[in-house]
């Protein structure tokens, strides 16, 4: 079988939000110096889903599908580590700052480039942003059935089964080959690289597509293709109050404080 997975690179979600910054001037996180970027968490599952049908189907081949600039080699060569064959990515400036259209299309065009394929895979959600809307925007830009949520995955003759999640439990859901799935979590823990894989990982040279080797015009991808705007991006202030309610006893005290209570219309 064919397989794509879609996967990005994000600020390490584990890093300490103090350490997060947020350029006014410009909408933009500001890298925080000594933590190094991660594969999203939901998209690492979803290679793990793709290794998964790999192992049960012999001959399998997996290929990862990243988008970005000066993306960080140790970074998105982990699915490599962990056992998929081929990574292309798409690098470069013009992909910078997009939102889920403009990164769906882009990707969606260079899935057409790969030509065969069988199953896309991408996680639930980015680890960053949380909008969940890439995957589904491939699916619907290459016409393709689309079932996400899924924490299960067997493959039949001609479709696949999954198992998804909703609000009470799962469903058991059929979709015809090719088709998109979005992976959650639920699936289970991704394997660990080995290091053989990491070896093996480290000689691979990824495929670096720019706009114009998939046919892809810059002023439509990135920055310059997005359909919604960034109105101002700022991390929440906390602000808390004390007030001690002194009084000459516990009953007292008590009393007061009911009163300031009640001012405030707490109670």
């Amino acid at each position: 079988m064919e397989l794509i997975v879609c996967v990005k690179q994000v600020p390490d979600p584990e890093a300490p939000p103090a350490s997060f910054k947020v350029d006014a001037a410009t909408n933009k996180v500001v890298p925080t110096p000594g933590v190094a970027p991660v594969v999203s968490t939901y998209d690492e599952t979803a290679v793990e889903a793709a290794l998964k049908v790999k192992d049960a189907k012999a001959g399998s081949k997996v290929t990862v599908l990243s988008l970005g600039n000066n993306l960080v080699r140790d970074v998105v060569k982990k699915p490599l580590a962990m056992g998929a064959d081929q990574l292309i990515l798409l690098e470069d400036p013009a992909y910078e700052d997009g939102d889920s259209y403009s990164t769906a299309f882009a990707l969606a065009t260079a899935i057409k480039k790969i030509g065969k394929f069988d199953i896309i895979f991408c996680g639930r959600q980015a680890a960053d942003w949380d909008a969940g809307q890439v995957g589904l925007g491939i699916a619907e830009m290459l016409g393709l059935p689309c079932i996400t949520l899924v924490k299960k995955i067997t493959i039949l003759d001609g479709k696949v089964q999954v198992e998804r999640l909703v609000a009470d439990g799962f469903e058991v859901v059929e979709a015809p080959l090719p088709c998109l799935i979005t992976v959650t979590s639920e699936l289970g823990e991704p394997r660990y690289a080995p290091l053989k894989g990491i070896m093996k990982a480290a000689k691979i040279q990824p495929i670096i597509w720019k706009p114009a080797d998939v046919g892809l015009d810059p002023a439509k991808v990135g920055a310059k293709g997005r359909r919604t705007k960034l109105v101002k991006l700022f991390q929440p202030v906390k602000e808390g109050k004390c007030e001690i309610v002194e009084g000459e006893n516990v009953a007292d005290a008590a009393a007061k404080l009911a009163v300031r209570l009640r001012e405030a219309k707490v109670l």
